[in-house]
């Protein structure tokens, strides 16, 4: 009996939701469904990183508290090739090791809210050789047409699709409905940041005016006698500047007549920027999902409110792990096939800091207790 005849036709699932415009066509038309990753954004969110050293650190440790993870396979020899493979993989020059372009991965992600990789198989097709981090200016992300999916070209006029789709990698943080660009952490920051710096300037700047000390030497003529009065300035002023030059570190400044010598500046005060800065950390830092004591800023927190911070970040990492875990599964399971096993395997994260082992422990301890004393109070009855 046969299922299917001849004449049926495969039918794909598709999206009717995707917002195109019948009978609007022009010669541009690839504009319509182009999603730039402009290098002008990626430029923005690379210099922040650079100009304000919270968002960098922020970031660092983000991709560090995420943690490790272990590949469990369910058969010895499945498990011998995983544990091979994430040791021994290539993934940039001079680094090997899965977990690195893990890492690198994320940080793509989180920064520009997209990131790209590539699987690199060997030439006999019978493993994946290397791993690849792309940098985000060679490619461009475009939604396919059936709007479930999305395709990685080449950034040219064109916007060429690269050949084999399968082999590579690609995640979006947070994308807007419809949208095949992920949404960076960054994003709303270069506003509070510019700001920021600014701030930064202004006390660079001041700092340089009040910090390098400049001298108003003033001589007023006695009697109202101005004769002279031009030669005698010179003379003082070539004194002045050679008692500070004077290499032995002290000299006598000896003049004649009303001379007055005052600090250019030290009458001016300089603004206090301490709240203002703090407005700004306070909006980078809430952006940031880490909490202030981690970036070594000194705020009031009690215990209680340290603790529920940490919670905060704990679920945070938990949602940065539930992208990265399909990566994962992706890449070992194409390694696996590429070697003739089959793909079974789980991956399994660790804890994300000892407060979590401890939290776990206590909770399975008084579980049990709980547990003894139900069985006691059974027996007595």
């Amino acid at each position: 009996m046969k299922l299917f005849s001849k004449k049926s036709k495969t039918r794909t699932c598709a999206v009717q939701t995707t917002g195109k415009s019948p009978g609007l066509v022009h010669p541009f038309s690839a504009i319509e469904r182009y999603t730039p990753l402009s290098d002008t954004e990626l430029e923005l969110y690379s210099s922040l990183r650079e100009a304000v050293p919270v968002i960098d650190a922020a970031i660092g440790k983000i991709v560090r508290l995420v943690g490790t993870f272990e590949l469990k396979a369910l058969h010895p020899r499945t498990q011998k090739i995983l544990d091979s493979f994430q040791r021994n993989v290539c993934v940039s020059p001079g680094m090997r090791g899965l977990a690195n372009f893990i890492y690198a991965y994320l940080d793509q992600l989180l920064t520009f809210g997209t990131a790209v990789g590539e699987m690199v198989p060997s030439g006999d097709m019978r493993s994946l050789e290397a791993l690849y981090n792309a940098s985000l200016k060679n490619v461009s992300v475009l939604p396919c047409a059936d709007g479930l999916g999305i395709s990685v070209c080449r950034k040219d006029a064109e916007s060429t699709p690269f050949e084999n789709q399968g082999l590579i990698l690609c995640s979006l943080l947070s994308p807007d409905a419809g949208s095949a660009k992920g949404n960076s952490i960054l994003k709303g920051l270069p506003f509070v940041s510019s700001v920021l710096l600014k701030v930064f300037s202004a006390v660079g700047s001041n700092w340089e005016r009040a910090g390098n000390v400049r001298y108003a030497i003033t001589y007023k003529p006695t009697d109202g006698n101005t004769a002279g009065a031009a030669q005698r300035a010179r003379e003082i002023a070539g004194e002045w500047s050679k008692a500070m030059r004077d290499d032995r570190g002290v000299c006598d400044f000896v003049a004649v007549g009303d001379v007055s010598i005052k600090v250019i500046g030290s009458d001016g005060q300089i603004l206090d920027c301490d709240v203002p800065v703090r407005h700004m950390l306070e909006q980078i830092v809430s952006k940031l999902c880490i909490p202030p004591f981690l970036l070594g800023l000194s705020w009031s927190s009690t215990e209680r409110m340290s603790a529920m911070q940490t919670d905060i970040l704990t679920s945070e990492l938990e949602y940065f792990r539930t992208l990265l875990t399909p990566v994962i599964e992706r890449i070992c399971r194409t390694h696996l096939l590429l070697c003739g096993e089959q793909p079974e395997f789980e991956v399994e994260w660790n804890n994300i800091s000892l407060q979590d082992e401890l939290s776990l422990a206590q909770a399975r301890l008084v579980n049990a207790q709980a547990k003894q004393l139900e069985e006691s109070l059974e027996v007595k009855d």
